[in-house]
């Protein structure tokens, strides 16, 4: 995989060694991040964004790097996100390929990549370096964490491991701990990639690498991100023209198919498949009331945060509105003042990513208020 790092992207070094919560440990790690508008005086204004699996640091574009970013509506001056008034930071996580040290990165103890030798990594771990680098900024306290999907997850990990490190919380399309359908879908996904000859137990390389694998997990995963109601809006049962069927023996007929095919093309070769793994594992293991009894609500109650907000949209099947909305149950009644928003919008899990007429004013009615 040829990896393409933002020029506005830096790095903050873990320390080492790094322990991971599953054991073993890292040594020479770092975390990519980007930042966007000013600190203040009293390092009072900072905001923490923490992503899904497969974004990187480069959230919104700026001076350094004026290419759009994936949350560019979003985040920057004026908007959902002002970063005339925010200072602004976003990590890309532990075990992505996207900058932050992970399974495709160099093992200084042997000189290769690690692959399959890098450790367990769960969503606690992504949660501490996050918190590592919120205080090597110097930043004693966020006025707000933002997590969007993986990220929802991992801003809830944050603030049950390090207390009082955030003031607020919105959590975007997140969840207290995987349900059995997405864990179930997940596994499907890594499953394609490690049954395609190429993964060869994760030692592919650029000329071998498990195309067909990442092209199924992939497409599995477009599916989820989006609702019923928007692939029959949008695609129906319209078919390819003519010039575009594809002429093998069951090949593609309709352009859901294409569209499929093209978007899973588009993401091949540009995200490390062994990261895959990892990070889509570390999904299904996150249970927020682990060591708690099962008991979410009180695990959230657990969390002190002043206001929070949980956000959804009712058609996203990968991480059910409900899940929001027993976020924001648990962090009531554990004092904040926690607000559920379910959003009418078509377009299932990824409408955070695109539906910024109804998740734009949301987010910034609650930071402005803060």
């Amino acid at each position: 995989m040829t990896e393409f790092i933002p020029p506005a992207t830096r790095w903050i070094d873990l320390p080492s060694p790094f322990a991971m919560k599953r054991g073993g440990t890292l040594h020479g790690a770092r975390v990519a991040y980007e930042t966007w508008g000013e600190l203040d005086a009293a390092r009072s204004n900072a905001i923490l964004i923490v992503t899904g699996l497969s974004p990187d640091a480069h959230a919104a574009s700026c001076a350094a790097d004026p290419t759009p970013g994936w949350w560019e509506a979003m985040l920057g001056p004026g908007k959902a996100i002002d970063t005339g008034r925010w200072f602004v930071v976003c990590v890309n996580s532990l075990g992505s390929c996207k900058g932050s040290t992970g399974p495709a990165s160099l093992n200084a103890a042997t000189g290769c990549a690690y692959r399959l030798d890098f450790p367990d990594v769960s969503i606690e771990d992504i949660a501490d370096a996050a918190a590592h680098v919120v205080r090597a900024l110097g930043i004693e306290r966020l006025a707000c964490v933002i997590g969007n999907s993986m990220g929802g997850m991992t801003a809830l990990a944050l603030l049950q491991r390090h207390p009082g490190l955030a003031r607020s919380h919105v959590n975007v399309s997140g969840s207290a701990r995987a349900l059995p359908f997405s864990i179930a879908v997940r596994s499907l996904q890594r499953e394609a990639i490690r049954l395609d000859p190429n993964w060869n137990n994760g030692g592919y390389d650029e000329a071998t690498y498990p195309e067909s694998g990442m092209r199924i997990a992939r497409k599995l995963g477009v599916i989820t991100y989006r609702s019923a109601l928007e692939w029959d809006g949008r695609f129906g049962r319209v078919r390819l023209d003519s010039d575009q069927l594809d002429e093998d023996p069951f090949g593609l007929e309709f352009q859901v198919e294409s569209y499929l095919e093209g978007h899973a093309r588009r993401f091949v070769r540009r995200y490390d498949p062994n990261s895959y793994l990892y990070l889509s594992r570390s999904m299904d293991w996150f249970d927020l009331s682990e060591g708690n009894g099962g008991d979410v609500l009180a695990a959230l109650a657990g969390l002190r945060v002043e206001r929070a907000l949980a956000i959804g949209a009712r058609t996203d099947i990968l991480f059910p509105v409900e899940q929001q909305e027993e976020i924001a149950e648990g962090l009531a009644l554990g004092g904040a003042d926690a607000q559920f928003l379910g959003l009418e919008s078509p377009q299932g899990h990824d409408a955070f990513l695109v539906d910024f007429d109804r998740f734009g004013p949301a987010i910034r009615g609650f930071l402005d208020a803060l």
